[in-house]
């Protein structure tokens, strides 16, 4: 079946539960840095809209500190295409969404935003999808996607 079209309504079904999350995260992000620190997290992830959106609340221990996040993934049967939106406990702002689809079973999200003062493109990637298990990644590009940093990488495991 074609891309187009795929109804991709159901693509995120198999993230509905709790998980566990071990993440990895570059402390400085596009300025060469290998440093990266380990965060530990739990995620809940149920449906909205009738299945046509999803919304995971997300609790990490980042440094000793408690941090809250929610992603909010909601679907367009139109264009057969997800939008990501992400909000941080922090600064309780809801970031531009990341829109993208599935292919033989990896996600792939992009977007252009701001960061530091320079716009940027952001890739993510949901790949390693199982039952009881899948990886996200994030990438930024300073150089309209001719080259990739990834910045951030979760292991999740289901928890039930």
């Amino acid at each position: 079946m074609k891309q187009s079209e795929h109804d991709g309504r159901t693509d995120f079904d198999f993230f509905i539960g709790r998980w566990k999350a071990h993440s990895r995260r570059l402390r400085e992000r596009l300025k060469g840095s290998t440093d990266w620190e380990e965060i530990e997290g739990e995620a809940v992830v149920r449906k909205v809209l009738g299945g046509m959106g999803n919304i995971d609340e997300i609790t990490m221990e980042r440094e000793g500190v408690r941090l809250e996040g929610l992603t909010l993934r909601l679907y367009n049967p139109e264009s057969r295409q997800w939008s990501m939106y992400w909000a941080s406990g922090v600064d309780g702002i809801l970031q531009p969404p990341v829109i993208g689809s599935f292919v033989d079973g990896c996600g792939e999200f992009y977007s252009q935003e701001f960061f530091e003062g320079r716009s940027i493109f952001v890739r993510f990637i949901c790949s390693n999808i199982t039952e009881t298990s899948c990886r996200w990644e994030q990438a930024f590009s300073p150089d309209g996607g001719k080259t990739w940093e990834t910045n951030w990488i979760a292991e999740l495991t289901r928890q039930e």
